[in-house]
């Protein structure tokens, strides 16, 4: 983090990135000293309510944050900043976006928990986005107008007030990764009274095993029923609110599915926590997984950073690849999208079994709409056919295999969603493939 006083003495001259947290109110005029040079701007954790009339003097600038502010508005002069690509305002008290305020090489627009209730049909002209973070707003509706996003590969939509799920979402052509859970049409949301409950009382919390958007995981000694104590990993909650949707709909998900091998499956629902955070019970992972990807960059946008050097045999990454889509076969088959399905969120270990976890962003499948249904199912095939070419891309395929897989992942990733095959279908391709190479 930089400071006032390096920013106004000078020190930073040069810089591409600057992160200033100051309890600012106004605008610094010394960030235009940087004007040359500055790429990444981050005023997030101020109070600032408004950005002057000539940002757009920061001719090289490509992404702003301004998340944990007080603005009430996106100001109009974010639309005239050229080269601006990523914009953030995520936690502020936003009621207006304007047509004025959308940059014209917009690729990624996070607006997540604040105030929106509508949207401008100029949305829609934005022809380079990608991703679009709306989760925890007011929307009532969605501009039809989002139709011609052929870009738009991850929308985020949980948490407002949509009565229903609108059609022309589901045959956009690049969508892969999509949350709606918490709108008034998602009423499988209520279906967890059922699952079990863990009181905090028969926990023994120990060492943080990591941390993600919506919470923190720690190990921890469980103390049964039955008298037996077993170790297990407890996920507490953060907030209210995270980029993809809310705790209570990660959570239903989660418990909805139950166990299967390729997930990190959940135990229970904890209660009575002292001070009232909300957590989650899971099966504590073996120590010989770990994550097979990093997640996406300010430069990849919705493509997750991958090592390098990073090669696997053939029989690896088909044991990966078979074991998610068994998985994600699994969820739907139980009435649930995943809707993150990234390398990110996934475990492996050096054979190439995987586990697939983090439900933030997973939802409900309409009960009322089969032909939603799956729609919705044949987005999520599209983000299965991303992984599948991205492990594909790092091994070494036989002559014999490579136009039978690179089909697979065609027909995966074809622009016309209910044409895609179902998971059912590729995990019995796979399973066979594996079969052949194991």
């Amino acid at each position: 983090m930089h400071t006032l006083d390096q920013l106004r003495s000078g020190q930073l001259k040069g810089i591409s990135r600057l992160d200033l947290s100051a309890s600012l109110t106004h605008f610094p005029e010394e960030i235009f000293t940087l004007a040359d040079s500055l790429e990444v701007l981050n005023l997030s954790d101020n109070q600032l309510s408004d950005l002057p009339e000539d940002l757009h003097r920061l001719h090289r600038l490509q992404v702003l944050f301004c998340s944990n502010n007080r603005f009430e508005h996106v100001p109009e002069s974010v639309g005239r900043c050229p080269s601006l690509r990523m914009v953030g305002f995520k936690s502020n008290r936003i009621r207006q976006l304007s047509a004025g305020a959308l940059p014209p090489r917009l690729r990624w627009l996070v607006l997540t928990d604040n105030c929106l209730e509508t949207l401008p049909a100029e949305l829609g002209d934005c022809s380079e986005l990608q991703k679009l973070m709306l989760a925890g707003n007011r929307l009532r509706e969605l501009p039809a107008s989002l139709t011609r996003l052929h870009k738009l590969e991850l929308l985020r939509i949980a948490a407002n007030q949509l009565p229903a799920l609108p059609d022309f979402l589901l045959q956009l052509p690049s969508l892969a990764w999509l949350a709606h859970a918490g709108n008034p049409f998602d009423e499988a949301g209520a279906l967890e009274s059922h699952t079990p409950d863990v009181s905090w009382a028969d926990l023994q919390l120990g060492e943080v095993l990591g941390q993600g958007a919506s919470g923190i995981i720690h190990r921890a000694d469980w103390q049964r029923a039955d008298g037996q104590r077993q170790a297990v990993a407890l996920k507490l909650f953060k907030g209210q609110m995270t980029s993809d949707g809310t705790p209570q709909s990660e959570m239903a998900a989660c418990l909805m599915v139950g166990q299967h091998a390729n997930l990190i499956g959940a135990i229970g629902r904890v209660v009575d926590h002292p001070q009232g955070e909300q957590g989650l019970l899971l099966s504590l992972v073996e120590p010989r997984f770990s994550i097979l990807a990093g997640p996406p960059s300010l430069e990849s946008c919705s493509r997750d950073v991958y090592p390098s050097d990073w090669r696997v045999p053939l029989v690896k990454a088909l044991r990966t690849a078979s074991g998610i889509a068994s998985a994600l076969r699994h969820l739907h088959e139980r009435g649930v999208i995943h809707g993150d399905l990234y390398g990110h969120n996934i475990l492996i270990d050096e054979a190439g079994n995987a586990l697939l976890g983090d439900f933030g962003a997973a939802s409900f499948l309409p009960a009322a709409t089969p032909l939603q249904q799956a729609l919705l199912q044949r987005i999520e095939v599209r983000a299965f056919g991303i992984l599948l070419e991205e492990l594909l891309q790092r091994c070494d395929v036989p002559t014999g295999r490579a136009a039978q897989l690179a089909e697979l992942v065609r027909r995966c990733k074809q622009p016309e969603v209910g044409a895609r095959p179902a998971l059912s279908e590729i995990d019995e391709a796979l399973a066979a493939l594996l079969g052949q190479h194991g």
